[in-house]
């Protein structure tokens, strides 16, 4: 039997249990991700050109060092799939006021109807399964995923979104 602590309670988890929660995410991530994987096997795109394009969508004008903090991904990957969908015209890149070196990124008009095309179904998905399971469940869940997260990462959600509060 496997010991997790939460908070001042102790939570007594069997293996199974731990395997079951293990599986449910590869389920769940699979049914996630399958309808924007269809979109971008169409245009001859992958996950790692979805994530370049949410991120950048999420954050206007992040520098390419900042995108490789979020995705942990190596500068010649990164490289590969930015030249993509900058060639494609998904992506524009400005030089930095300060930093002419420093490259920003945003999505080209093109990138913004990718992005709500991808996302749209997903943030469907997700509503519905929030709308499901009620609030102390989104409020577990979020704990959850908050705790599989590194300290780093977690800290960027250290805000309770509105109505958690």
């Amino acid at each position: 039997m496997t010991d997790v602590k939460a908070g001042a309670n102790q939570l007594f988890l069997r293996e199974e249990e731990l395997r079951q929660g293990m599986e449910m995410l590869f389920y769940a991530y699979r049914e996630f991700t399958a309808e924007a994987d269809a979109v971008l096997t169409e245009l001859g795109f992958g996950r790692a050109h979805h994530r370049v394009i949410y991120f950048v969508g999420r954050h206007p004008g992040i520098s390419v060092t900042e995108l490789l903090g979020i995705l942990r991904i190596t500068k010649q990957s990164l490289s590969r799939v930015l030249g993509e969908l900058v060639r494609e015209g998904y992506i524009t890149q400005t030089a930095g006021a300060s930093d002419r070196r420093r490259r920003l990124l945003a999505l080209a008009p093109k990138g913004v109807a990718l992005e709500r095309q991808l996302s749209e179904t997903q943030r469907q998905r997700v509503a519905g399964a929030y709308r499901r399971a009620g609030f102390e469940a989104v409020a577990g869940f979020r704990r959850v995923m908050l705790g599989l997260m590194s300290d780093q990462d977690r800290a960027k959600f250290a805000a309770p979104p509105e109505g958690e509060r």
